[in-house]
């Protein structure tokens, strides 16, 4: 990964789980000794506020959370309607397309736009879409599926070997999703 250098960002409600999506990013980026600087910020604490969290990760040291975003994770409509505007360029957006809506995007934005409900079935943990976003983020970025599965393993072993299975099938549909719909970043 000569060159590394992106910078993803992941918002939504508080409560709705970005902690998740970040620690599996953070595990992705440690085992493969890439750098990485985090920054959480949120309006609020109390449940259904705005969070938004992100995460620079190069393969030089780094010392901020830079000024742009490469890569952007809604998990709900207000902070795609609070983020998209400022986008430009060359960064791509990952949406749950069952229950977000776009608005209208800058030139070279890519939009993403994932059936949640398609890859992750019906009945799925309202949490499996974080699942789903960061494995498109990773074939985005050029993280082989391995590697995911490796941290998601980890993350979720210690909740049972169904719920590991469950998220490393659903991060496997979601992957083979991006790359097929999907330009790298």
């Amino acid at each position: 990964m000569s060159g590394f250098d992106y910078v993803i960002s992941i918002g939504g409600a508080a409560g709705q789980g970005i902690a998740t999506p970040g620690n599996i990013l953070a595990r992705l980026f440690a085992r493969r000794g890439i750098h990485m600087y985090a920054y959480n910020a949120y309006q609020s604490i109390i449940r259904g506020g705005h969070s938004f969290l992100t995460v620079r990760c190069s393969d030089r040291e780094i010392r901020t959370h830079g000024d742009v975003i490469d890569l952007m994770i809604c998990l709900n409509q207000d902070t795609m309607n609070r983020h998209l505007e400022h986008l430009g360029p060359g960064t791509s957006v990952i949406y749950n397309s069952d229950t977000i809506e776009p608005g209208e995007a800058a030139e070279g934005v890519q939009l993403c736009p994932t059936p949640v409900g398609e890859l992750a079935g019906k009945g799925a943990n309202k949490l499996m879409q974080n699942t789903v976003a960061i494995s498109v983020a990773c074939q985005l970025i050029g993280i082989e599926f391995s590697a995911l599965e490796d941290v998601l393993d980890f993350q979720f072993s210690a909740k049972g070997e169904e719920l590991v299975a469950a998220n490393v099938d659903v991060a496997r549909m979601a992957y083979d999703h991006s790359a097929a719909n999907f330009q790298p970043v």
